[in-house]
């Protein structure tokens, strides 16, 4: 199907800071460091910072590629596209399913931490106590109205949000330096004694998890002004600020409490580590400030999660993979509503599923929802990484040899790296037993076998729909493929 200006979505609505503003609001950086960073800060000390600038860089090397192919495939499709292009359909194909599968758990699952994040937060400050679940489907239900509006509307709402949790983890930090920290100022998490050792690797698939959702940048070509400036600039800006503020505010936190101390003060109180430098740094007044962000944060990360399924589902569906309908756009806020119906009933079910099996919002949920989709999503960028080269080797163009083979295979050798830590040290994000863990990564296999099935299944039995998957607009197919 053909955008037209009734039917298609918003085209020209989106500039480089609207779409910086959705993808790094994926990120959640407040939730990211309140959450997850001290889990980095037990597992890699002091060099805790180095793990999120390591993990910047290697994915600014991946984002070399990534946009230069973006600039050649025009195609919705995304990470999918991108492989179909390289790799073929059938792997085109597979990325298609594992995309979906991944960009759903990775929302899904932070709806619980919304509900436990809330329960906590509007209990102690307005003595509103309700259970986890209700304010999990309240806040599905808010990213449903927000997604139905019109892009346009969703980023003003996520650009506030991101900026107010970004400048209180920058004013917290900033009130450390200003205050000397616990022991004075000083650069310990830069040592090479400190930085090179066993942990810093150990931590690194939580640096990239920090990341999760900046890829996204390439789902928004139709609606972005000038996409073939707009993408790139998006992406290498969502890149450098969460590796920047990440890196920054961890060693921040590093000087709060000094750095013979910190790794104690996290293994002790994790959930409060932020909390009690805040309060020690700032005053009470800031911590309220810090709860209610923190829930506003994760609101932020589940809408434009929401919107990238959206036009993922959408896009898939204009190939004639999925239903019809989920390519529908509303003829008024042109936003794939359909899509956006299904995914939040989808949402809503697995929250009530949980609740009913009275499953744990964080440990449960979160954790056991989420880690697939962490997962899946690094698979999809080894594989785009790779596709890169192999597109550009059989394509007439004029890229210099960095950006089409030099910077995509060190990305993939250093994402395959990060993809082998993660898998054999799951535990560290899970938390869970080995025969969880184990489910847990089966259900990625799960996905990529259903995609090879289903790839095969479409060139018997579809061939036409299979012959003009994720091609690009001149052309009616792709000769190569790697199923059959």
């Amino acid at each position: 199907m053909t955008d037209t200006a009734e039917t298609g979505l918003k085209h020209g609505a989106l500039g480089t800071s609207s779409i910086v503003y959705i993808v790094v609001s994926a990120a959640a950086p407040l939730m990211v460091m309140v959450g997850v960073a001290p889990i980095g800060l037990i597992v890699a000390g002091v060099s805790a910072p180095v793990m999120y600038l390591a993990a910047g860089i290697t994915l600014a090397v991946f984002a070399v590629g990534f946009t230069t192919m973006a600039r050649h495939v025009t195609n919705a499709g995304g990470f999918y596209a991108f492989i179909t292009q390289g790799l073929g359909t059938g792997a085109g194909a597979t990325a298609a399913l594992l995309a979906l599968f991944s960009y759903n758990a990775l929302e899904i699952g932070v709806f619980g931490l919304l509900g436990a994040s809330a329960n906590v937060t509007f209990a102690d400050v307005l003595g509103i106590d309700l259970p986890w679940y209700v304010w999990a489907l309240v806040g599905v239900a808010v990213v449903w109205y927000l997604g139905f509006r019109s892009i346009d509307v969703g980023a003003k709402v996520l650009a506030v949000l991101l900026t107010a949790e970004t400048a209180l983890l920058l004013l917290l930090a900033v009130a450390v330096l200003v205050k000397g920290g616990a022991d004075g100022i000083g650069l310990d998490s830069f040592r090479p004694s400190n930085v090179f050792t066993t942990g810093t690797g150990t931590a690194l698939p939580i640096a990239f998890g920090a990341f999760m959702g900046f890829e996204s940048t390439v789902i928004y070509r139709s609606e972005a002004r000038h996409p073939d400036r707009t993408i790139p600039r998006a992406t290498y800006a969502a890149v450098a600020i969460l590796a920047l503020v990440y890196g920054f505010i961890v060693w921040s936190i590093v000087q709060a409490y000094g750095a013979d101390a910190i790794v104690a003060a996290a293994a002790s109180d994790p959930v409060g580590l932020f909390f009690a430098a805040t309060q020690t740094y700032l005053g009470g007044w800031a911590v309220t400030l810090m709860q209610l962000l923190m829930v506003t944060s994760i609101l932020a990360s589940l809408l434009a999660f929401h919107n990238a399924i959206t036009r993922y589902a959408r896009a898939i569906a204009e190939e004639g993979l999925l239903p019809s309908a989920l390519a529908a756009v509303h003829p008024r806020t042109r936003s794939p509503y359909v899509a956006g119906i299904v995914q939040t009933i989808l949402a809503a079910v697995v929250v009530v599923g949980f609740a009913v099996a009275h499953g744990d919002p964080f440990a449960d949920l979160l954790i056991w929802v989420n880690t697939p989709g962490v997962l899946g999503i690094l698979v999809l960028q080894v594989a785009v990484a790779v596709a890169v080269p192999a597109y550009f080797a059989r394509t007439s163009h004029h890229e210099s040899a960095w950006r089409t083979k030099v910077a995509p295979l060190l990305a993939a050798a250093a994402m395959t790296g990060t993809l082998c830590v993660t898998v054999t040290h799951l535990d560290l994000i899970t938390a869970a037993s080995e025969s969880v863990n184990l489910v847990l990564m089966l259900s990625v296999v799960a996905v990529c076998a259903c995609g090879v099935t289903w790839a095969l299944w479409l060139r018997r039995n579809r061939p036409e729909v299979y012959a003009a998957f994720a091609a690009e607009p001149d052309e009616p197919g792709l000769a190569s493929d790697l199923v059959g």
